[in-house]
């Protein structure tokens, strides 16, 4: 994907990852590709549900960098979650990959796909051996995100995209 496709709002972006593949080169040289099925975005300081509601600070300083680089880090001490940074330099927006047609669940995912925080801050490529490549259209619904219960009204907002039907490549 070219680095433009990352540096418009998450709320854009998001549904147009579902359909799209998601690559990862293992360090042995198998390649591993998977259409993303489900997202969430995670948008702006106001967003409660973001790591961006409390500004900006060392573990999601990320999220202030221009779109086209992961946001990878640990939850309860041992799972990671792969995010993409989205939007322009200075606004904290990133999407978080839920699912796979092959892997369910955010921690599975980067478990089955060996994907840990040294891909943090990494530009979405082939050079970082992770990286998306365009799919189908698919028809998609919007849900309120998942865990988000804290986050009083932002908890309702439909900011996760699951895709109806996965294709079946």
């Amino acid at each position: 994907m070219d680095k433009s496709f990352f540096k418009r709002k998450g709320i854009d972006v998001a549904p147009e990852l579902l359909g799209k593949y998601l690559i990862r080169k293992l360090p042995n040289g198998k390649i591993i590709r998977s259409i993303i099925t489900e997202v969430e975005v995670y948008d702006g300081e106001e967003d409660l549900a973001s790591h961006a509601s409390k500004g900006k600070t060392s573990r999601n300083e990320v999220m202030y960098e221009e779109g086209g680089i992961w946001y990878v880090y640990l939850v309860y001490g041992m799972w990671c979650m792969l995010n993409i940074v989205t939007g322009e330099k200075d606004y904290p927006s990133a999407i978080l990959i839920r699912s796979t047609k092959d892997i369910e669940g955010p921690g599975r995912l980067t478990r089955d796909l060996k994907i840990d925080k040294t891909f943090n801050r990494k530009k979405v490529g082939k050079n970082s051996n992770l990286w998306i490549e365009d799919g189908e259209r698919v028809k998609y619904t919007r849900t309120p995100r998942i865990g988000v219960d804290y986050s009083g009204k932002w908890a309702l907002k439909k900011n996760r995209f699951v895709i109806k039907n996965p294709p079946d490549k």
